[in-house]
């Protein structure tokens, strides 16, 4: 440890101002800081500065830090945390990038110490996970492809030899042996691979036939999954359809009214799928974009070209509030100008009006359909069906997806995503799927702050404030249904009056009727109701500019696809936006801290992609087709997996192109 400068520290309460402020501008402004604290009463109420030789009681100090937000733990995990351990007081100052140990002797501060930096990485949450042979650590499930899955343990360079070995430790021979080792040249590296799955792996010893009748067994299994796949692509690739040309007039006049500024990635995208649809072959792509980053756009103008050659479009959401959000959407941007029909379906439609849509879409009087897993119902006829949409594509199984292409196999897919799931982006990588990215936000969007916090009454009260005040409103997810009332009940209190007003606080949750659902969502649309207490319902569908504050009340019962879509919900416009994830620091468990890791990690406009690759590495790609591949990816690991099931795929494009 090294003393800080001056023996000083200034320790900022957890305000939304302070945490808005941050790290930087506190370290720039500091000085001033202290002075205003002797004239300002903010100041003086929101920071605190200790010094050495400063005479107060380690009890009186730990009360005045409790005051600001902070909360005790056993363990220094995070910003927002301090420890008290008899003369010794441990906190991490929301306002620094590492903890502080205060150190007494008697009433007296005797000394202020600074982590080092290799201290704060030990600190930090969790580990990073290791996704590469560079950056493997002892201890680490390794796999070769001769011998099976052992533990890494160190890399040796023998007397008398200048070449260095990787040694991977096995099972013993025998009960109460020494573990089989096996030493494996750098040079042949190449037949290793860091071990991802699902669960830990059993450990086997050396030599033996059960590490080859393992593969042998997850090969069988792969070979039919190929098989399925390859029909199925096979299908498509074979199939053929005239190619999708549009309409100079009409895509001309669509650009032209969009309102916003359109980004690089947006424009090379939108080619992408353009080209695709001047082939004579069906497209099958994914365009992945971050939240908010305009991948709706794209879709409406590739429903524009698809239409204006003659067929219809069907939009297939998870949600009926996402298909509402859709149908608004592609009304003002393609039937206020053009003659364009679009219609929805779903629950919500009354019975006599379902019948009339589903005779006009027979008849083609309908050009697009958006709906929910309505448009998968038996009595749901297309009269010339070109092009299929398929929103939050996460969200659907495969054999929900591939209903459509059963049908008919020449039908474009265009699939959209923010957080692409590991099945999705193993296609993929695994290039049976082409794909387009839009990384690059909007103009003048900013990124949201996102800030990873034990939880705390006071921070969630001075966050509420915060945004009300400024004019916004506030997502409140409690991702309990029984305790929904409670929790609002709690907030009431905790914020009785603001600004001369009670804010209303409505509450939201997919066991609510539907009509309600949509009534509560107007209310929060209008401005209505200022706080949505509400469970993940709000994942998708939902574009309201002036809600520019979420507040998660347990992160850990969130994944980390599904957390970084409900931040998504947020910041889509040019107010600065906050996301709160809080948690409770004696109920982190290890898979939990990993997420919340990396929500601080990708917190950046853009970063959606890179989730979901850490969503890979975390949950393992296992279903890629199914479930019952899981098991299958824990024997042998995804990295070995994919290879096998790449080599049986190349087995299966050999005999399909020897039949012809």
């Amino acid at each position: 440890m090294t003393t800080i400068g001056k023996n000083e520290l200034l320790i900022a309460s957890l305000s939304p101002q302070n945490l808005a402020r941050g790290i930087f501008w506190f370290k720039e402004n500091e000085t001033s800081i202290k002075k205003a604290r002797f004239t300002n009463p903010w100041w003086r109420d929101h920071t605190l500065a200790i010094e050495k030789d400063l005479v107060i009681k380690p009890t009186e100090l730990t009360l005045r830090i409790l005051g600001l937000g902070y909360e005790r733990s056993s363990k220094i995990s995070g910003p927002g945390l301090f420890a008290w351990r008899g003369g010794i007081i441990e906190v991490w100052p929301i306002n620094q990038e590492k903890p502080y140990l205060i150190e007494f002797k008697g009433n007296i501060i005797n000394s202020i110490y600074e982590f080092r930096e290799k201290e704060k990485e030990e600190t930090s949450l969790l580990p990073k996970k290791l996704t590469s042979l560079e950056k493997l650590q002892p201890g680490e499930f390794l796999v070769h492809i001769d011998h099976g899955i052992g533990i890494f343990k160190e890399i040796v360079t023998p007397p008398l030899n200048k070449e260095e070995y990787f040694v991977i430790e096995y099972a013993p021979a025998r009960r109460g042996g020494e573990p089989d080792k096996l030493f494996v040249p750098v040079l042949e590296k190449d037949r290793l691979s860091p071990y991802v799955g699902f669960d830990t792996p059993i450990i086997h010893r050396l030599g033996g036939t059960l590490w080859q009748n393992t593969k042998r067994k997850v090969r069988e299994d792969v070979e039919k999954l190929a098989q399925s796949l390859l029909e199925l692509y096979t299908k498509r690739s074979i199939a053929s359809r005239p190619p999708h040309l549009g309409d100079l007039v009409i895509e001309t006049e669509l650009n032209d009214t969009f309102p916003f500024i359109e980004t690089e990635d947006q424009i090379r995208a939108t080619e992408d799928i353009m080209t695709d649809l001047s082939k004579t072959y069906p497209m099958d792509r994914i365009l992945c974009g971050d939240v908010g980053f305009g991948k709706t756009e794209v879709a409406i103008r590739a429903t524009a070209r698809v239409i204006a050659s003659g067929k219809q479009v069907a939009v297939l959401t998870p949600t009926t509030i996402l298909a509402a959000q859709h149908e608004k959407t592609f009304q003002e941007r393609l039937s206020g100008q053009l003659p364009i029909i679009i219609s929805m379906l779903s629950r919500l439609t009354l019975p006599q009006e379902g019948k009339k849509v589903l005779r006009d879409l027979a008849e083609g009087k309908i050009d697009c359909l958006i709906g929910t897993h309505r448009l998968l119902s038996q009595d749901l006829k297309f009269k010339n069906l070109g092009l299929l949409i398929i929103d939050e594509e996460q969200r659907f199984g495969v054999k929900q997806k591939e209903h459509f292409k059963n049908l008919r196999a020449e039908i474009d897919i265009l699939s959209l995503s923010a957080t692409p799931i590991p099945r999705t982006l193993s296609l993929a990588l695994a290039k049976f799927r082409d794909i387009s990215l839009i990384n690059t936000p909007p103009p003048e969007r900013l990124a949201i702050k996102t800030l990873v916090l034990p939880h705390s009454p006071k921070t969630i009260k001075g966050a509420l404030e915060f945004e009300i005040k400024r004019g916004g409103q506030v997502y409140f997810l409690h991702n309990r249904i029984e305790t929904l009332g409670v929790t609002k009940n709690r907030l009431e209190k905790s914020i009785s009056k603001l600004s001369g007003f009670k804010p209303k606080i409505g509450i939201l949750h997919g066991r609510l009727p539907e009509k309600e659902i949509i009534k509560t969502m107007e209310e929060f649309r209008k401005k209505e109701i200022k706080i949505l207490v509400t469970t993940t319902i709000i994942e998708n569908g939902l574009d309201i500019s002036s809600a520019n504050t979420l507040i998660v009340d347990d992160a850990t019962r969130l994944g980390l696809a599904q957390a970084h879509q409900l931040r998504g919900r947020i910041g889509r416009n040019k107010e600065q936006a906050f996301a709160y994830f809080l948690y409770r620091p004696y109920h982190l468990v290890e898979k939990a801290a990993e997420r919340l890791e990396a929500l601080k990690k990708y917190a950046e406009l853009g970063d959606g992609y890179q989730i979901a690759l850490r969503d890979l590495e975390i949950r393992g790609a296992g279903n890629i087709l199914g479930r019952e591949q899981s098991g299958a990816v824990n024997k042998v690991g995804l990295n070995l997996y994919c290879q096998i099931l790449n080599e049986a795929l190349e087995d299966q494009k050999r005999g399909v192109l020897n039949t012809f």
